[in-house]
């Protein structure tokens, strides 16, 4: 196996200057840089990962705390991360929090003692602990699809999707079809997602000039059980919905369900939109009307925004947010829409 001597040896350099090539320590000359990065490939050297951490004190990795892997768009999400992390050279240990605020805590505590350059975090609806733990130990974070209130001068990065106009769009496109009564099967309450879903759906409201009624919002945690249930609280009403907004992906398949079991079809008793479109959205009969997030993009961006704050760890804290896409289908009641043909073609 080829040691950094032998690169040392077939660039013509010191064995200094290879590790200042391959722990960027120190600056080199361009045609020095190539000629080590020639050697490197010509013999197939493989750089000590042990070794380099030891003169950096970075390990090149990278902790990723996120609940629901399972869920299709954290398993998009989870794509997006790991490309970017391996674009950059860096390897991604991964925790599953729970949503558990201790247990949150506590695999932060051991991705941060497994010494990662910084953590991708989804906090969960209590994040205390982990903000305080976060700060003490100065660990550089970047908060991921779920906001985190950090005060007037925030400390930690973020990466998100908006939420509340994509759900203001569903709300009043259900409204230009006709319905006045329209429910919201809604997430976990601390979530930033699911309050900013609801200010969304009440924006969409105000803007259709509908009322406002409480009892139309039902919390569904998130999942799809929680959405069962709380879709069946909704049809109880004693005037229920006709058209349902639900706020993620694994809500809508448990009010899906909950329609099926009250014989419901959809559209034809009750209109469906859904925050979230996943890959079988378009298979469903009917296709379901979905808001898309940028999932892969979300994640590869928060891997972007801690790079940046790994290389300058003064700069200011901020916040991005990624545009969501329309997805228009025929779960709201819409006809089925075809693709545009050439001219002089016939549909038969």
């Amino acid at each position: 196996m080829p040691t950094m001597a032998d690169v040392a040896r077939a660039a013509g350099v010191s064995v200094a200057t290879v590790s200042h090539v391959l722990n960027d320590t120190r600056p080199v000359l361009p045609h020095t840089r190539q000629a080590v990065l020639d050697a490197i490939d010509r013999l197939g050297y493989t750089p000590n990962s042990l070794a380099r951490s030891l003169v950096t004190a970075r390990t090149r990795s990278i902790g990723l705390a996120v609940s629901a892997i399972s869920n299709p768009y954290f398993t998009e999400i989870l794509q997006g991360v790991e490309a970017g992390a391996l674009e950059h050279g860096y390897s991604l240990l991964i925790a599953d929090p729970h949503d558990d605020p201790g247990h949150e805590r506590k695999v932060v505590q051991l991705l941060h003692e497994r010494r990662v350059d910084g953590m991708i975090v989804a906090p969960s609806p209590d994040p205390r602990g982990l903000l305080a733990y976060l700060r003490r130990h100065d660990v550089p974070t970047v908060f991921l699809d779920r906001l985190v209130d950090d005060g007037a001068a925030p400390h930690f990065d973020q990466v998100c999707a908006d939420g509340a106009a994509p759900t203001t769009r569903l709300v009043t496109h259900l409204a230009e079809l006709g319905h006045r009564r329209i429910g919201l099967v809604a997430g976990r309450p601390g979530l930033s997602t699911t309050s900013e879903r609801i200010t969304g759906y009440r924006h969409g409201l105000a803007y259709a000039g509908l009322a406002h009624d409480e009892r139309l919002i039902a919390h569904g945690d998130s999942e799809s059980p929680g959405a069962e249930r709380a879709t069946a609280a909704l049809l109880d009403l004693a005037a229920p919905p006709t058209a349902l907004v639900t706020a993620n992906n694994a809500m809508t398949i448990g009010a899906l369900r909950a329609l099926r079991e009250r014989g419901l079809s959809v559209p034809d008793d009750i209109a469906v939109c859904c925050f979230d479109d996943f890959a079988w959205a378009d298979l469903f009969t009917p296709r379901l009307t979905a808001i898309a997030q940028p999932s892969k993009e979300l994640g590869a961006q928060a891997v972007r925004v801690l790079l940046d704050r790994l290389a300058e760890p003064g700069r200011p804290a901020r916040t991005v947010r990624l545009d969501c896409a329309f997805v228009h289908r025929t779960s709201c009641g819409c006809p089925e829409q075809l693709p545009n043909l050439p001219k002089g073609t016939s549909q038969s």
